[in-house]
């Protein structure tokens, strides 16, 4: 517990010190440095973005020429060079006022989705899965051929679910618990690279 502590003031302190709005700053800058996921000039789309902390790591690897567009269902305070949708993902006409924005595929599809946690784990875990499976179908709509996603997911009964329907769309699908995760904590990423094009999933 107090090593656990220990490593979750470390980042927090981090992250004020080098600027980055939350600690989970910390989990993508892990991820990107073990996969190569985001690139100069890329485009990213960051689903549930708030408070901004993949968006700030986002536009550094994508600096100068890329665009990063955020969507969260909250208000997200404003950050230089990037486009902040609030809107709810399930909201049925989520496709168009993403392309509203950014009407061209992206390369990049991030999502850190988490429900608000009521503390009933298996309602905290179904609600999150559903969230996750539908940043996965919106990814594959706005995707370009070959491009990367990455989706959080809370483990559980239905969370080898969202692996199986990714691997109908992306040639490789693989596990990842960032060290900058509560190791307590129940979730991981699914780093989905090479996406087919494929836009018929469940």
């Amino acid at each position: 517990m107090k090593i656990e502590s220990a490593l979750r003031d470390q980042y927090r302190k981090l992250a004020r010190e080098e600027g980055y709005r939350s600690r989970s700053s910390y989990k993508l800058l892990e991820l990107n440095k073990k996969y190569n996921i985001l690139k100069k000039d890329d485009s990213i789309l960051d689903i549930g973005c708030a408070p901004g902390g993949w968006l700030q790591v986002s536009k550094k690897y994508s600096d100068p020429n890329g665009k990063v567009v955020g969507i969260d269902i909250n208000p997200v305070k404003p950050i230089h060079g990037i486009s902040i949708i609030q809107a709810d993902i399930e909201d049925p006409n989520i496709l168009q006022i993403i392309k509203k924005v950014f009407p061209t595929p992206f390369d990049v599809v991030l999502s850190d989705l988490s429900p608000k946690v009521s503390g009933i784990w298996h309602f905290d875990h179904e609600r999150q899965i559903s969230l996750s499976l539908t940043a996965l179908q919106i990814s594959t709509k706005i995707l370009k051929p070959r491009g990367i996603a990455v989706f959080k997911i809370f483990q559980g009964k239905y969370s080898s679910h969202v692996k199986q329907e990714a691997s109908k769309v992306f040639s490789k699908v693989t596990t990842s618990k960032p060290k900058a995760s509560r190791q307590k904590s129940s979730e991981f990423y699914l780093v989905c690279s090479s996406f087919s094009g494929n836009d018929t999933i469940a």
